[in-house]
Parts: structure tokens; C-alpha cells; sequence
């Protein structure tokens, strides 16, 4: 007994002086990087992240807005960050599974340069036409583009929500034809205006126009109705059918970042996406889904998106560029 005594205390002795030496994380500012620019959706929801992230670890949270280049750039910098737990990223699903397929080349590795830490939300789109064109449903909308063949025009964010759309023109003998995505403010204008009366888009872009009256919903792309809108039906419940792939923002870390400090973030996050408060107005309010996955989940929730983001891009007749 008495041998094992002195054991023991000679590990813990031995042990002590890293103990001591270990340094409390974080002891600085944290940056965060995120592919859209000011007042785009993951910035909005980050910044306000980021405030209850200050409280918990007390230390600031830092965005850096890398957008532009089909996310691209944001990916970049993420991949080329240091791993040393100060630099975290919110990128979307392009950057994670959908670029590797619609590009000819992309200045990172999606499969090995990002560590995941959680998916913290799906951004609910919704199907919507102009007011001006009088239809409250999809089959509407069918007779109304047979009724007049060739004129009607719709846009769409992603490539996803493009085969969507095509899908549902073959099936329904819907006649319309996809103006290319120049611009969330460009697009919803071109809606507004009636030059592209048919659109696809994240529910925040369209709210106000929504309840304003001036654009009509006709679906959302979600499992079950949107809180902000339930009287829309989903995707299931107006085509009789579903759709895997959605639109969703991501906390990664540079690949080599240490595994205690993405589980750590990930707990906070999701202790503060639970509070009722900041799930209301961050995220429900803004046809946010919330997900706070953990590190493992969403690893896994990745490898499965990659596989259905390939099937997609080669339905799609999508050419790399």
C-alpha cells in the first residue's frame, strides 16, 4: 500500500509542472472568419454569436468578412489560418461540399482542411412569385406557365435549388426558364419588378416583402412548416416529394486545431443557441433552423452532403467553371 502510495505521488508530481504550465484557453481575441460580407446572414448571426461567446470565454470575438469568389476566398483563409484555436470560420455548405463539384479548381481541400466544429443552422428558403402574376400555389403556377409559354423566368442562389426547380418543371410540366444568380439585392428586385417573377430564396431576403404582401410564398424547402409561415407547405406537401440537399452555415477551424478547444466552442454554442431568447431572435425570427451539432455529427452530416452534392451538380448538367 505504502509503494503505491508513493506511485501515485511521484505521477502527480511529475505531472504537476505541465499542469501548471498549461495555459487557460482563450487568454486572447478570437478571430472569426465568415465568406459573406456585412449584413449578409452568417455575419448578422455570428456578430450576435459572437457577443455571447465574449461573456463566456471573456475574450473578443473578431469578424473578418472574406467574401466574394463563390466563397472561395472565406475557404482559403480558413484552410491557411493557424490551427492554434484563435481562428475560427463560418462558411457554408458551398465551401464544404458543393464547390469541389461546380468548380474546376478550389484553393483549398474540403475533405481535409477544415476541422469540424458544429452546423449551427439550415437557412429555410422558400419558393415565392410576384403578387403581379395572381397564383397561391404550384399547380397555379403550372397552369399559368402553360397559359403562357415561354415568358415566365425564375433565379435561384444555388445549384441545388436550380435542380429543384427542374425537377419540378419536368414533372409538372411547369414553363419557365432560370435566370442566372447575380446578386441576392439584384434578384429580389428583378422579383419585385416582375422581370423574374419566380424566385427561390432564404425566408429572411423575402420577409418583409412576404408579409407585406407584395411577393406570394408557395413552398419552404424544410421538413416541417416554418414557424414564421405555416401556412406554406413544404416541399413534401406540395410536390409529394423530397429533397436532401439544403442551404446551412458551419463553424469549422483550420485542420490541425486542437480537439479540446472545438469541443469547447462547441459547447458554448450550443448552450447559447438553447436559450430561449437568443433562439428566438437570432434564429427563428430570421427562418433560421437551429442545429448545434457536435463535432462528430457534423462530420458525418458532411460526408453525406458531399455525396448528395455530387449527385445534384451531375443532375444539374452543371459544367465546372
Amino acid at each position: 500500500m505504502v509503494m503505491l502510495r508513493i506511485a501515485l505521488l511521484t505521477l502527480v508530481a511529475w505531472a504537476m509542472p505541465e499542469l501548471a504550465n498549461a495555459e487557460p484557453y482563450p487568454t486572447k481575441p478570437i478571430r472569426v472568419i465568415t465568406a459573406n460580407s456585412a449584413g449578409g446572414t452568417s455575419d448578422i448571426f455570428v456578430r450576435a454569436l459572437g457577443e455571447e461567446l465574449q461573456k463566456r470565454l471573456g475574450q473578443p470575438i473578431v469578424v473578418e468578412n472574406r467574401s466574394g469568389g463563390g466563397m472561395n476566398i472565406a475557404g482559403r483563409a480558413c484552410a491557411e489560418a493557424p490551427n492554434d484555436g484563435y481562428n475560427i470560420c463560418i462558411l457554408p455548405n458551398e465551401v464544404l461540399t458543393l464547390n469541389e463539384f461546380t468548380f474546376k479548381s478550389i484553393p483549398y481541400n474540403p475533405t481535409k482542411d477544415f476541422e469540424p466544429i458544429t452546423n449551427c443552422f439550415i437557412n429555410t428558403q422558400v419558393l415565392v412569385v410576384s403578387s403581379a402574376l395572381n397564383v397561391n400555389s404550384l399547380a397555379e403556377l403550372a397552369a399559368l406557365s402553360k397559359a403562357r409559354p415561354g415568358t415566365l423566368s425564375y433565379s435561384t442562389p444555388a445549384v441545388p435549388l436550380g435542380v429543384l426547380l427542374e425537377r419540378m418543371k419536368k414533372d409538372m410540366s411547369i414553363d419557365m426558364v432560370r435566370v442566372p444568380f447575380r446578386g441576392g439585392g439584384e434578384a429580389v428586385n428583378a422579383l419585385l419588378s416582375g422581370t423574374t417573377p419566380v424566385g427561390f430564396y432564404g425566408i429572411s431576403n423575402v420577409r418583409a416583402q412576404l408579409e407585406a404582401g407584395t411577393v406570394i410564398g408557395l413552398m419552404v424547402d424544410s421538413e416541417t412548416r416554418s414557424p414564421l409561415f405555416p401556412d406554406f407547405p413544404t416541399i413534401a406537401e406540395a410536390t409529394g416529394k423530397s429533397f436532401g440537399v439544403r442551404s446551412y452555415f458551419a463553424l469549422v477551424a483550420p485542420p490541425g486545431t486542437p480537439k479540446p478547444i472545438t469541443l469547447k466552442l462547441q459547447a458554448e454554442v450550443a448552450r447559447i443557441m438553447a436559450e430561449p431568447d437568443f433562439r428566438k431572435r437570432h434564429l427563428i425570427e430570421r427562418g433560421l433552423e437551429p442545429v448545434a451539432s457536435t463535432p462528430n455529427e457534423f462530420a458525418s452530416f458532411i460526408k453525406k452532403d458531399r455525396v448528395l452534392a455530387a449527385e445534384i451538380v451531375k443532375e444539374s448538367g452543371l459544367e465546372p467553371q
